[in-house]
């Protein structure tokens, strides 16, 4: 009876929740194909390019925790339409730019409206499944980072030949023609993302109780924002978070900088940019799925982190070439299994505000590496004119979410035979 609910309501969130997502994480990264021709335009160099593209992160970081406070209160429904419409805006106003200084305060603000959704999914999602099922269901949710990027890096590089149509940049109509997906399906989620299971018209009593019921056998207790924040495991667990995303967008932003001067047109370099993503997709639900049947957690986080970091090692070895491609495309399944899996501990001992708070800030911390990962490739490459000693760094970072990861499952393993 379980089983079946929980796949009722799966297929009845997950498709939509994973449009949201591939809308997001698109208006998120899409301004790595766009630097090919926007930053001739802004005259941005590459250090500038890695500091404005990282600058989403600062205003991310500020207002993460108050918008999973403020979705707590209001209900997920008309907050995740706020964000949704506010950032979609944000990013068609991208196409406004005109100096590097205007680049920078878009990217923050972008940052600041977009700031909630991600943890925000991930705290909904507790609403809905067990703790034992949440990797699959994490991992069904993040193949939409993998599908924004493998429909969204051709669809972009093929944006970019829009150059002069009604006289705009070609990278112009790529900012314009993707946020306005965002605020369309905006008023979609007043429609189809009801705030919980006992708002969910689809489903009946009986199911919204079974729901219930299977929450309540594991719910941790609930306690206040402030006791979340407090819980020094969060900001370990944010620590460790920072390592990961460095070497996520610091593929992701930099990548197509990395295949267009090996001779290829923006649009290959679109398909040739997808296509790490398209073998990504299959290994990390894969491998979320064994985590969830062996009911086993460190592993699962630690190995691909580390399989992660020596595929950068050898991108760094490697120099710019297309087995630099094969490196990355090995770190970015790493990456991707190690994210899924690791997204199931903070709701795994923290519940109610404190748990929304915990996500929130997990992921503010974590997401700060989304600043240091491409500032710090940005840096590297204009003081040593080129991207191994970049990657050789997001390498060692991954080695340390390993290495804390390790500790912290230990630590906790010994927290609980204590209360025994």
């Amino acid at each position: 009876m379980e089983r079946a609910v929980y796949a009722k309501a799966a297929w009845r969130l997950l498709p939509f929740m994973g449009l949201l997502y591939v809308v997001n994480y698109l208006d998120r990264v899409n301004v790595g194909l766009a630097a090919l021709a926007m930053n001739h335009d802004l005259h941005l160099s590459s250090d500038a390019f890695g500091f404005g593209a990282g600058l989403f992160f600062v205003g991310y970081f500020f207002c993460e925790v108050p918008s999973n406070a403020i979705m707590m209160r209001v209900g997920a429904r008309r907050w995740i339409f706020r964000i949704m419409l506010s950032w979609g805006l944000v990013s068609m106003a991208m196409a406004l730019a005109r100096t590097p200084m205007q680049f920078y305060v878009l990217r923050v603000l972008l940052g600041m409206t977009e700031a909630g959704f991600f943890p925000g999914m991930i705290l909904y999602l507790t609403f809905w499944f067990p703790a034992a099922t949440r990797a699959k269901f994490n991992a069904a949710f993040f193949a939409s980072i993998l599908i924004a990027n493998i429909l969204g890096s051709p669809l972009s590089g093929a944006l970019l030949g829009l150059e002069g149509v009604h006289g705009l940049h070609g990278w112009q109509w790529l900012f314009i023609l993707e946020g306005l997906p965002a605020c369309l399906l905006s008023f979609a989620v007043l429609v189809f993302l009801p705030d919980g299971p006992a708002d969910a018209r689809w489903l009946s009593t009986e199911e919204k109780s079974t729901i219930a019921t299977a929450l309540a056998r594991e719910a941790q207790p609930h306690a206040s924002l402030w006791t979340g924040l407090r819980d020094r495991r969060i900001w370990i667990l944010g620590l460790a978070d920072i390592g990961i995303i460095i070497g996520l967008y610091g593929i992701g932003l930099w990548l197509p900088q990395v295949v267009k001067p090996l001779g290829f047109s923006n649009l290959q370099t679109g398909f040739i940019v997808a296509a790490p993503y398209v073998v990504t997709m299959a290994t990390t639900l894969a491998w979320a799925h064994s985590s969830d049947v062996r009911q086993e957690r460190v592993f699962h986080v630690v190995a691909p982190a580390l399989f992660a970091a020596c595929g950068l090692f050898a991108a760094a070895l490697l120099g710019q070439s297309l087995w630099t491609v094969v490196a990355l495309t090995v770190a970015t399944i790493g990456i991707y299994a190690a994210l899924t899996v690791f997204w199931t501990y903070p709701p795994s001992f923290l519940g109610g505000a404190a748990a929304a708070g915990a996500m929130a800030f997990v992921n503010s911390i974590g997401n700060m590496g989304g600043f240091f990962g491409p500032y710090l490739m940005g840096a590297l490459k204009a003081k040593t004119g080129n991207f191994s000693l970049g990657w050789a760094v997001l390498g060692l970072g991954l080695v340390a979410t390993a290495f804390i990861v390790f500790l912290f499952s230990r630590a906790q393993a010994g927290r609980q035979a204590g209360q025994a």
